[in-house]
């Protein structure tokens, strides 16, 4: 599905707001901790919402807060490398830099990346118009009125859609996974198709 310049604005911009956002006190708490001064902190912060919205695209982002505590320890540590003078806090924090990197193993890269294209596919078995607002609502973002003005069908529709396309997965997803598996996308999901 193709998106106008417009629409994956508002895509990038629900992103941020949804996955991003909620995680902006505890990145500042975090550069805090590490001796970022408070005339710094506001810079910094910016300057990860200012990349961010540079982006053309943001599904390749698996974890959102890893994403945001990677990119602030990124510009904190190009700030430590343009200045001349480093404050001798930042300087005895700099190790803790590491600390928010919450990027899994390189195993559970691979078992996440199998499990998701396992979810791809199912998505591609819905029936058409099941998968189109499944697609519109879960992987893209979108809301249910967005998602209803887009396929030009009512928001009783959109979400009744949304609720059987998450009921198909999880279904056939049962035949195939451990009770496990099924039972955390699920619980993930069943409350984001609520919204």
């Amino acid at each position: 599905m193709t998106f106008s310049s417009g629409e994956k604005r508002q895509v990038l911009l629900a992103f941020v707001a949804t996955q991003i956002l909620p995680h902006e006190h505890d990145l500042r708490l975090w550069l805090r901790r590490l001796g970022v001064k408070a005339d710094e902190l506001d810079d910094i912060v910016q300057e990860v919402y200012c990349r961010l919205l540079r982006m053309d695209r943001v599904d390749h982002i698996a974890d959102p807060r890893s994403y945001l505590f990677r990119s602030a320890r990124n510009i904190v540590l190009e700030q430590v490398r343009r200045n001349r003078v480093v404050s001798i806090m930042t300087v005895q924090n700099i190790d803790e830099l590491g600390v928010a990197d919450h990027t899994p193993n390189p195993e559970a890269c691979a078992s996440s990346r199998a499990e998701l294209d396992r979810v791809l596919e199912l998505i591609k078995g819905l029936p058409e118009r099941c998968r189109n607002v499944f697609e519109l609502r879960k992987v893209h973002g979108l809301s249910q009125a967005e998602t209803a003005r887009a396929l030009s069908l009512t928001e009783n529709v959109v979400e009744k859609e949304t609720a059987r396309g998450l009921s198909l997965i999880l279904q056939r997803m049962a035949m195939t996974s451990k009770p496990a598996a099924v039972a955390a996308f699920g619980s993930v999901h069943a409350a984001q198709a609520a919204d």
